[in-house]
């Protein structure tokens, strides 16, 4: 029953081909489909969950970097041209920033991604640096064509640099709350298992958790956070590598599907 990273993957990248075969092999009369679109679902795996308002399309395109597609628009959380070939990736109506670092904020996979009419949501201090964007905080709220977007911490009260400062300190980077349609998706950002999560428990319907030292958690904040969370699907990202036998033994009893994907591709 033991199954290592390396199986997990594999059995992704299995199913990623089948459903690249199957994509190929669909309905070549429907024109509705967009070519961008038909090239992305080849190139990268995306999940695809109903709403309300119709059909989500959630992609984890690597470490911290999350794609959505929903209603006719492409939302790019902190794209990463380390992780993936932004040019095979549908173009950015929305491109929402976390934080500063630059696996997080990296202007080369902006300027791939970006169009002429791109709209931009950032953390105070990637305005700054970058010279644009529409800036929130912790705490606020603000919505983008229709869908609305919640602004939540994310730091590290446990893990900090030799001089003893935090690598996220509190209220410099956010993590986000969309709403589609009668869904809501927590995109974590760089955190550990803070107890703003506690209000969130029961809210969530897929959440990005990180898992990664010394920057975000060990395995049991991980743990410790998806408890708090409590999303009907998780998602483990910025990370290097996954014990699912033990994590998933942790969260036995919690009903919480988890879904490993590779953090590059």
């Amino acid at each position: 029953m033991k199954r290592s990273l390396v199986l997990s993957l594999t059995i992704a990248l299995f199913s990623f081909v089948a459903c690249g075969n199957r994509a190929s092999t669909a309905n070549a009369g429907d024109k509705a489909t967009d070519t961008l679109s038909m090239e992305q679902a080849e190139y990268i795996k995306a999940d695809s969950y109903e709403t309300s308002k119709g059909p989500l399309k959630v992609t984890l395109v690597g470490h911290g970097s999350v794609m959505f597609e929903f209603a006719g628009k492409v939302i790019q959380v902190d794209p990463y041209s380390q992780v993936a070939d932004y040019s095979r990736l549908p173009k950015a109506d929305l491109i929402i920033l976390t934080h500063e670092h630059g696996d997080h904020l990296d202007t080369a996979a902006i300027n791939t991604v970006k169009k002429a009419d791109t709209h931009y949501i950032v953390s105070k201090v990637c305005n700054e640096i970058l010279g644009y964007g529409n800036v929130v905080n912790n705490g606020d709220k603000t919505e983008w064509n229709g869908i609305a977007i919640d602004v939540v911490p994310a730091y590290n009260a446990v893990n900090k640099k030799p001089d003893g400062e935090a690598y996220h300190p509190k209220g410099r980077g956010n993590g986000y709350i969309f709403t589609f349609g009668d869904k809501k998706v927590y995109v974590a950002g760089d955190t550990e298992n803070i107890p703003e999560m506690d209000k969130l428990k029961g809210t969530i319907d897929i959440a990005f958790l990180p898992k990664n030292l010394p920057y975000t958690m060990t395995d049991d904040m991980f743990v410790d956070a998806a408890k708090k969370v409590m999303p009907k699907v998780l998602y483990p990202y910025h990370m290097s590598e996954f014990d699912q036998e033990k994590i998933g033994k942790a969260l036995d009893g919690t009903d919480i599907k988890i879904e490993v994907r590779p953090m590059k591709n």
